[in-house]
């Protein structure tokens, strides 16, 4: 990305582009290859002036008052819907523009959450606070903030790329609306649509079919329930609840096919089909996705009118080049690769196995009943219709000629689609066996069954639910027949994907492919594409060579990031909550708590999913040798539950104190997966890879303590350095611990930084070197505490915090110990 890291002045960047262009221009008749290379270098140079352009634009590194009051005059600019967040709470989340900010001179994007009072939320109300709408309102701004952890999502980018860079939340009876209007009229009818089409939608059906619709029809998936978007997820189908190329591509396909059955010619009707993608793709406005399906469509189907060759990779190119030119950051997003990646399979190696197998049969059963089109095909497909014609000769003994013909080639049509369907299927799952594992650390083992349903009852409930809507405007009890269908259609997709995505097979998650096997990957997929075309068993080669590169990727895992020879102990930047990965130096591996979000919050975040799981990943592990829970809070134990199904441990260490509903549900879970749960209480010492553990607390009588005092607290020693892990022990504990004369290195700071903790008795007992301090930035408890602080720089302690440093690594090598913050590793 040179316009990121090469800055020139835009004078510069504009000269060049407009050297190259003239220079393209003069040789594009002398010397075409040279006017080629040329032109791309010209496009080079307009790529880096989009780039400088947008940084110029954005306001992302603009300053504002962080968590202070501040008045905050707006206009909504993006509005969410109604949402029934907890008994008598609604939520509404909405992007507003700023127009006025005391102390700021820009105007800034803002995500806000508007919380209100309500006894229930009706099933059809979409937004209180429309697009448009000015308000003023009191709030404290604070930055959007990532998990500071290699392999974590890049949350502020995400939020920057939608112009967001700043979160705020309000009371809806604190914003005061004020008058007029702000924005453009189009996109208030747009919106103004969108929520027609939302409230339509939720008159006509209710519950889960209502939910999916939004999903499949427009994108709204905020009111289905993560354990059935898991379970997409799980099996490969999470493509039919988003709006991504391939609606767009079935809709385009309904209009075309019904205009050409109407008589239309293939100008207008591809016209027509154009204009109405293209208003569905403003009507959903789920962005980039949907114009690049768009954007290939148009320049398909031009070409298509044009009487052009009619080349889908063409088409791809080109929309890539025009989307890159706007946007050359895309290159590096997931979704761009994935949407463009699945045509190039498609198109690059799966077309070709068709022209090869299929397409020819295809062809043969064509005008079956005529001889004289034998005259036209090769003696193989000729025999073959031969062979037709005498099953036909049976058949119409018993059916007659005309339905015997018409039996035989709609058979034979549909066994050759759904063959087709089969190999697209199966060469999709190959070639995004690499992609899947890098983002998304998961293998869709039940994709090719899973999609065989899907697909087809996505088209038939697409088909049904468009009619539905279009007929419900005029009158519901007409719109009952095509609801029906399409809620009955969404329902057995729904029940079909629970059914294959609780099989144990399709959780299937594998760590981050090393580099060497993405680009054995990448060139695989390109042997694959140039050896295809050629002779039977180099195309047979091509494509054995990319199946062994996917199961290479499935089935043999990469040698986890690991120093021998040392004890590693990271903190985890799990926000306000404790994660602890120790590694020994014989490589066993121990996670001490896998944070979590206590469940007033309301959040949807897993942290052992979505944070935890992903460092994991990043750093190459497949399984964990043993976790640990300190104690059955939230902010230690909520995300153990996905650590345990992904990382399926051999042991599950727990203290001896009192359990809650969250710790009886882990260990249903660990009983499950078949982990042995090991108690451990104060006094216990064992070895583990070459370490020696000493359990400190609880003690037995943990159960008459009270909260956090019944935390397991134990040191880990390699050599004569050693980490003291406490949990969140209170004074209590700590008394006790000074009485064990426990020394230590290295101390994970208690409670997190709570004033409870941390003593100076204990510091000056344990006398540690270094204290790593697991906290979430701009917690509302406070912490850490500056008294904690204070007594941590007193006592000479060199102190890291996950919410200033990210992931914190120590190196204990048995003599010394080495800090690594994260941007440090």
């Amino acid at each position: 990305m040179t316009g990121n890291y090469a800055w020139r002045p835009f004078a510069w960047w504009l000269v060049a582009f407009l050297v190259f262009a003239v220079s393209a221009v003069y040789l594009r008749r002398r010397r075409i290859r040279t006017a080629f290379a040329i032109a791309l270098l010209g496009l080079f140079v307009l790529g880096n002036i989009s780039i400088q352009l947008r940084r110029s634009l954005s306001p992302v590194g603009v300053a504002f008052p962080e968590n202070e009051e501040v008045v905050v005059t707006a206009h909504i600019v993006r509005e969410g819907d109604l949402r029934q967040r907890a008994a008598g709470e609604t939520q509404q989340r909405v992007d507003v523009e700023s127009e006025s900010i005391a102390g700021v001179n820009a105007r800034l994007g803002i995500r806000l959450t508007i919380y209100s009072k309500a006894a229930a939320l009706e099933s059809t109300a979409t937004a209180s606070f429309p697009y448009g709408q000015r308000l003023r309102f009191s709030t404290k701004l604070s930055r959007p903030r990532n998990f500071r952890n290699p392999g974590s999502f890049d949350y502020c980018g995400y939020l920057a790329e939608q112009g967001i860079v700043a979160l705020a939340s309000v009371k809806a009876d604190e914003i005061e609306a004020l008058p007029g209007f702000v924005g453009w009229r189009a996109e208030m009818w747009r919106a103004q649509l969108y929520r027609y089409v939302l409230r339509q939608i939720r008159r006509i059906w209710t519950g889960e079919q209502a939910a999916l619709l939004e999903a499949m029809l427009i994108g709204d998936s905020d009111f289905l329930g993560r354990d059935l978007l898991t379970d997409f997820q799980r099996t490969g189908t999470y493509h039919v609840l988003v709006i991504s190329g391939l609606k767009v591509g079935i809709l385009a396909l309904l209009i075309f096919w019904l205009l050409r059955r109407l008589r239309l010619q293939e100008i207008p009707s591809a016209a027509i089909t154009v204009c109405l993608v293209l208003a569905y793709a403003l009507l959903t406005g789920v962005g980039a996705p949907v114009w690049r399906a768009t954007l290939m469509l148009i320049v398909y189907l031009c070409t298509r009118a044009l009487y052009r060759r009619r080349s889908v990779l063409n088409a791809i190119a080109a929309a890539a080049l025009a989307l890159l030119l706007v946007d050359p950051a895309a290159l590096f997003g997931a979704s761009f690769q994935l949407s463009f990646l699945c045509v190039l399979i498609i198109t690059g190696v799966g077309t070709p196995m068709l022209e090869r197998t299929t397409q020819p049969l295809s062809s043969a059963i064509k005008n079956l009943d005529s001889t004289v089109y034998d005259l036209a095909l090769p003696p193989k497909l000729v025999q073959f219709r031969l062979d037709l014609r005498m099953i036909a000769g049976r058949l119409q003994r018993f059916l007659g000629h005309r339905a015997a013909y018409f039996i035989l080639r709609n058979s034979g049509r549909s066994a050759l689609l759904a063959f087709n369907f089969i190999v697209i299927s199966s060469v999709l799952q190959i070639g995004f066996t690499m992609p899947m594992a890098y983002y998304f650390h998961r293998v869709a083992m039940v994709s090719l069954p899973a999609n065989v349903l899907a697909v087809p009852l996505t088209e038939i409930a697409l088909v049904a639910s468009i009619l539905a809507l279009v007929v419900s405007s005029v009158s519901l009890k007409i719109a009952w027949i095509p609801a029906r269908v399409a809620g009955y259609s969404v329902q057995v997709m729904a029940g079909s994907v629970r059914w294959l995505g609780a099989l144990k097979i399709s959780d299937t998650r594998i760590p981050t492919p090393s580099m060497t096997l993405i680009v054995v990957t990448v060139l695989s997929l390109i042997l694959a594409m140039v050896l295809v075309r050629r002779r039977f068993l180099l195309a047979a080669l091509g494509i054995t060579t990319l199946t062994a590169s996917a199961l290479w990727i499935c089935f043999v895992p990469p040698r986890p990031s690991m120093r021998p020879g040392v004890l590693e102990v990271t903190a985890i930047d799990v926000g306000q909550g404790d994660s602890i990965l120790v590694i020994s130096p014989h490589g066993k591996t121990l996670l001490v708590d896998a944070g979590g979000i206590p469940h007033w919050m309301h959040s949807e975040l897993d942290i052992g999913e979505d944070v935890v799981s992903p460092y994991l990943w990043s750093r190459g592990m497949h399984t964990l040798d043993a976790i640990a829970v300190t104690h059955p809070h939230a902010d230690h134990i909520g995300g153990m539950k996905a650590v345990v199904a992904n990382f399926h441990p051999r042991e599950l260490w727990v203290g001896v104190g009192p359990e809650n509903s969250e710790m009886d549900s882990l260990l249903q879970d660990a009983q499950r997966f078949g982990v042995q749960v090991v108690r451990r209480e104060a006094g216990d010492r064992f070895q583990v890879g070459g370490l020696d553990f000493r359990v400190l607390a609880p003690a037995s009588d943990a159960a008459a303590l009270k909260t956090n005092d019944d935390s397991l607290v134990m040191t880990v020693r390699c050599g004569r350095t050693s980490a003291l892990l406490e949990g969140d022990a209170e004074k209590q504990v700590e008394q006790r611990i000074v009485g064990d004369g426990v020394a230590a290195d290295l101390l994970k700071v208690a409670h997190h930084g709570s004033a409870t903790s941390t003593t100076p008795e204990l510091l000056s007992a344990v006398n540690p070197h270094y204290a790593v301090i697991s906290v979430g930035g701009r917690n509302v408890y406070g912490h850490p505490r500056h008294d904690v602080l204070d007594r941590l720089t007193e006592a000479h302690v060199r102190t890291y915090r996950t919410d200033l440093n990210g992931a914190v690594t120590f190196y204990l090598d048995g003599h010394t110990v080495i800090p690594s913050p994260a941007g440090l590793q």
